[in-house]
């Protein structure tokens, strides 16, 4: 890795030396030349790119920071419905997956910031998603609908300046179009396979008295690609989306800009299949031998990471149910059991207000107000007889008593935000400058259930085993009377919990301009976070029931009541090699606030993670504008990382499977480069292609597991080493495109054909297992007859196209999970291991070919 850091840097410095004499030539160049701004570029070069990541609108080729900007043309010629569908690699940097296989749970990583879960209420998400400069405080709800978007811009690297809290890895803004104040608009509407229909209008209203309305609808539905053989029951990978946005622009006097906006989104969505990928694949079977004790899975070895059971394995390999299907080769277009499940909703909505005020050509005032909320209701069936509990079919196994299976996934979630902050930016002589204060406050609660849904009755022949018939059983029972849910209907509580988060910040960022070609940046942010939470329900338990204190005190519970202060500081300094040749080197900072697992029962807390970045920077234009290349390279130290492990907690009831949080001590390092490159050879084509290459190292992590014996003192202990992992995150990943443009006629009328192909390399879906998924090549395409002449008005036109994502079909498991096919820790001590719940890996595949027509008129 630091051979390529090396080479990179070397790359850099060749090509800052290559440019330089095209600026350097006449040493007795004066000043005000070199000043000078490259000449407006005719239509057949490369145009200008705004962006605001400095809170100003800057050239995206003379801001130093790695920025991929997806404009408003970008994201409709890859016919891109919501952030999910960046998830096939568009931007190399930027990952998108669901968490577990839910649509409206996305997880968003930067540069090998990928938390696993960021879905609890009290743990944060380590690239910060803003809407037109309002920071979103959960994930869930970001994939309801995307509006009339005018780009999106991704920030790669710490934004812990600007930004503030939880941008470690970089920040995803998404800015909409605002009102333009005269009339016009288009409307588009679309069909395709899977029975998918997409339909969406925005029209903008004359200004009148000072204001200038704009009003966006959006809707897309599709059915589901995989079938539910269970009668009236909801399918695989479906979802309908709709969405409203009106914006208001106020402009009450010259100087004075008010934006108003009202946004609602509705989202029903139905999770990905989860297949049976294979059978016993590490040879698993009980032996009263010592297991080897390794950091890592073993290929083909029955050896749970990081656990030494030295007191052997008991239980035996469940034997497969009637009907299962084994493939790990493709996707399944008809579930092999059918299983209960209805949609998953999320419904996201909120105000902003953002006002702007020239105060003097030295200083611009700005107020950005939001209130924002999102509700979730889960309803996630997807593992049928793949997942815990396994069944082991026996003649026990009657009518009167179904031996369940089924794990159905029931949560609800309820957030509701309010942020506040103030902006002072401008110039003063060869200072620019911003300056703010920020207000955070945000409220969250949720709960879950997970009963079974389905049991298995067996067909019995002279005593012998020779089928099964499956059925749903009934699994809301109210054995939880205190507890009121929608989703859980009463069920027995895994968990429920609430938390109340407050951030307070003030930062400033100065950028001097001693010449006009040297630019240097400080700036800082100071934060103050304040938590406090609080688990209600765990495992069926009340925690605020005062009669349940001592089982509460023996699970070892404390409330989260906790504040984290950090001060975070960055230093760039950039150089205009040329008008077009610019090279930066940048020190950002950056950190993640920390929480408690509601997964846990005794609401296990863990501290912030915290950033170093270090990174140097080329950008330039060349061939006339007909070429541009954007190169970073960039070395991240990160401090007690916040990783998971799923283990056994041992409970005043009992033991269960628990998702863990915890700080990995050491310095998860984090290296990569990053490339862009646009070329436009001829008038009507153009060409791109992205690079990222991404390594990290998480040092291993001692893992203790604890047995306790009926008096639940603990009689064994066992700490071994355990490697980590970086989820989402691969080695390399790449993205191409292809854009060529056909004159029909001299009216304005195109031809337009897109293309774009991406890749990434395996990756791992889990902190604590090497396994990986498969690697992805995912071609899309799009072919148009556009800007046709409605009624011989050129201001009114048509524009036809047909579009295909995943145009050769590719197939490949974008989660695999190990964890059914290793032994798992035995409940009464932690020195045995037990495979009663091991059968196999299982995951879940990706999206199939989906293609469609679409028209579109802009009047």
């Amino acid at each position: 890795m630091q051979n390529s850091i090396k080479f990179t840097v070397s790359v850099l410095a060749l090509a800052c030396a290559a440019a330089a004499p095209a600026y350097a030539a006449d040493a007795a160049v004066a000043a005000d030349e070199v000043a000078a701004e490259t000449t407006p570029p005719d239509s057949t070069g490369l145009t200008d790119i705004v962006v605001t990541a400095t809170k100003r609108e800057t050239n995206l080729q003379k801001t130093p920071i790695s920025i991929s900007v997806m404009g408003s043309d970008d994201i409709k010629k890859r016919h891109v419905q919501s952030l999910f569908d960046l998830a096939d690699g568009a931007v190399p940097s930027l990952r998108v997956a669901p968490f577990e296989a839910r649509q409206n749970a996305l997880t968003i990583g930067i540069r090998g910031i990928v938390p696993l879960d960021a879905n609890q209420p009290a743990r944060e998400q380590g690239v910060g998603i803003y809407i037109d400069g309002v920071y979103l405080g959960r994930q869930h709800g970001i994939n309801s609908a995307l509006f009339d978007v005018e780009r999106i811009e991704v920030l790669k690297g710490p934004q812990g300046t600007l930004f503030g809290r939880n941008t470690e890895g970089g920040a995803l803004s998404i800015v909409a179009r605002a009102p333009t104040g005269e009339f016009g608009g288009r409307i588009s509407s679309g069909v395709g396979n899977y029975g998918a229909v997409n339909a969406d209008a925005h029209i903008d209203l004359p200004t009148v008295a000072g204001f200038s309305i704009k009003l966006d609808a959006v809707y897309s539905r599709q059915d589901p690609t995989t079938e539910n053989p269970l009668a009236g029951q909801a399918g695989f990978n479906m979802f309908n989306r709709r969405g409203f946005r009106a914006a208001v622009r106020w402009q009450p006097a010259d100087g004075i800009t008010n934006d108003f906006a009202y946004d609602n989104a509705y989202s029903e969505t139905t999770p990905f299949y989860t297949q049976l990928l294979n059978y016993n694949p590490n040879n698993c079977a009980p032996s009263t031998a010592a297991q080897p004790v390794s950091a890592d899975v073993i290929p083909g070895a029955c050896v749970l990471p990081g656990s030494n059971f030295s007191g052997g394995l008991t239980g035996t390999v469940r034997p497969l149910l009637p009907g299962v299907v084994v493939n790990g080769t493709t996707r399944m277009r008809v579930a092999d059991i059918g299983v209960p499940m209805r949609v998953s909703i999320d419904k996201a909505h909120g105000f902003t207000n953002t006002f702007k005020w020239k105060i003097s050509p030295e200083i611009e005032f700005r107020s950005i107000t939001a209130w924002r909320g999102v509700t979730a209701d889960q309803w996630d069936n997807v593992g049928g007889a793949h997942r815990p509990p396994v069944v082991n079919l026996t003649a026990s196994c009657t009518a009167a008593a179904p031996c369940p299976f089924s794990r159905y996934s029931l949560a609800d979630l309820r957030q509701r935000q309010f942020s506040q902050e103030f902006q002072a930016v401008g110039s003063i002589g060869n200072i620019d400058y911003v300056a703010g204060l920020y207000y955070f406050n945000e409220r969250v609660s949720d709960d879950a259930a997970t009963p079974n849904s389905m049991g298995a009755i067996a067909t019995v022949v002279n005593g012998v085993v020779t089928g099964a018939t499956y059925v749903p059983i009934p699994f809301c029972t109210a054995n939880t009377p205190l507890f009121v849910g929608k989703a859980v209907n009463g069920c027995s509580i895994d968990r429920a919990s609430q938390v109340v988060s407050k951030s307070y910040a003030a930062f400033a960022q100065l950028t001097w301009n001693p010449s006009e070609v040297l630019h240097i940046t400080a700036g800082g942010r100071y934060t103050r976070d304040k938590k406090r939470g609080a688990l209600t329900f765990s495992r069926g338990i009340n925690y605020t029931d005062p009669a349940n204190a001592a089982i509460v005190a023996t699970n070892g519970y404390t409330p989260l009541d906790e504040v984290w202060n950090r001060f975070n500081p960055m230093v760039t300094v950039a150089y205009d090699v040329n008008p077009d040749v610019h090279v930066y080197a940048k020190y950002a900072t950056g950190y993640r606030a920390g929480g408690a697992s509601s997964r846990t029962s005794d609401y296990r807390a863990f501290d912030p993670e915290d950033v170093q970045s270090y990174e140097l920077g080329f950008k330039a234009d060349f061939l006339n504008r007909r070429a541009r290349i954007n190169v970073a390279a960039y070395m991240m130290d990160r401090q007690d990382s916040q990783v998971d492990l799923s283990t056994i907690q041992p409970t005043a009831t009992g033991n269960f499977n628990n998702l863990v949080t915890f700080n990995a001590p050491g310095t998860t390092k984090i290296r990569g480069v990053e490339a862009d490159l646009t070329l436009k050879p001829v008038d009507n084509l153009t060409l791109g292609l992205s690079y990222a290459y991404t390594y990290f190292k998480v040092p291993p992590v001692t893992v203790v597991y604890e047995g306790l014996n009926a008096q639940r003192v603990v009689v064994n202990r066992t700490s071994q080493p355990q490697n980590f992992y970086i989820v989402f995150t691969p080695s390399n990943a790449a993205s191409g495109s292809l854009d060529y443009a056909i004159p029909v006629g001299d009216n304005g009328t195109e031809v337009r054909l897109h293309l774009d192909a991406n890749y990434s390399q395996a990756t791992q879906a889990f902190d604590q297992f090497a396994t990986k998924n498969d690697a992805s090549f995912i071609v899309n395409g799009r072919l148009a007859l556009a800007d046709i002449p409605v009624g011989g008005d050129t201001s009114r036109t048509l524009t036809v196209s047909a579009w295909v994502r995943n145009m050769f079909d590719m197939q490949y498991v974008f989660r695999r999970d190990p964890s059914n096919s290793l032994p798992q820790v035995q409940s009464s001590t932690a020195l045995v291991g037990t495979l009663s719940n091991t059968m196999g890996d299982y995951g879940n595949f990706n999206a199939p070919r989906t293609f469609g027509i679409e028209a579109a008129i802009k009047f």
